[in-house]
């Protein structure tokens, strides 16, 4: 599991990229790129990162599900997933 205050950042970053994000777009389609240089760091989309829903964690994760490949693995195989089946020959 991923600390709290980890999962708090993230939350956070996500916020304040959707607060700024009108106001990116447009300093960019205008080209001033003097007035980008204003905004917070954590205002840019770039620095998000994905995180498991579940457990917090950052890598191995499933863009499709949202979740990690080890809680992806562990709920398939317990039926949690529809659709998805452990593969057998």
């Amino acid at each position: 599991m991923a600390k709290e205050s980890m999962k708090a950042r993230e939350v956070k970053r996500a916020k304040l990229v959707a607060k700024y994000a009108e106001k990116r777009k447009q300093m960019l389609a205008e080209g001033d790129y003097d007035a980008l240089q204003t905004l917070p760091r954590n205002a840019s989309y770039i620095r998000l990162h994905n995180r498991c829903k579940i457990t917090g964690r950052s890598k191995g994760y499933m863009r499709q599900f949202g979740i990690s490949r080890i809680q992806f693995r562990e709920m398939a195989s317990a039926g949690l997933i529809p659709g998805v089946k452990k593969a057998s020959w």
